[in-house]
């Protein structure tokens, strides 16, 4: 018998590398799309760090900060001694953020009570500080963001979105 020579690869083969290569483009798709959930909670955890960052900072630098939300983003302010509140523009943590279209950012409450839109949350230089509560929506998700008197911030569980 005589011995044939390969020049190529079996169709068996071929097909192996085409699945392999439809597998790992469907993950690689699924993982850039990127989960919204999992991004709300990601910029939900931001401002949860930033605001326990301002109450921690307004103690140390013995000054009033504030925080305050419009729906497309939020910022922090800081207040002179002329009582009146200037954006912080020198802390990184603190520089003002826009969210992503379709998300929003909301004040719930203060101290127990609703809020007006705009309003700015205090954080006080002697760390007492009232309670609040912010929402942080995008389409699907909504998580809201709490503070409690002792500056302690948390995430609650997410709900779906309206």
């Amino acid at each position: 018998m005589v011995a044939r020579e390969q020049a190529g690869y079996t169709l068996i083969e071929v097909l192996v590398v085409i699945a392999v290569i439809s597998i790992t483009a469907g993950l690689v798709a699924v993982n850039l799309e990127g989960d919204d959930r999992k991004s709300v909670e990601r910029e939900a955890a931001r401002l949860a760090g930033a605001l326990e960052h301002a109450a921690a900072l307004a103690q140390w630098r013995s000054e009033t900060l504030g925080f305050s939300a419009d729906g497309a983003g939020y910022r922090f302010w800081r207040r002179g001694s002329d009582n009146r509140w200037s954006a912080v523009r020198d802390e990184e943590i603190l520089a003002a953020r826009a969210l992503p279209a379709q998300w929003s950012v909301s004040s719930i409450s203060y101290a127990g009570a609703p809020v007006a839109a705009n309003v700015i949350v205090p954080f006080r230089p002697s760390g007492r500080n009232e309670p609040y509560a912010l929402a942080l929506s995008s389409p699907a998700w909504t998580f809201v963001v709490a503070g409690d008197p002792l500056n302690r911030v948390q995430l609650t569980a997410p709900t779906v979105s309206r």
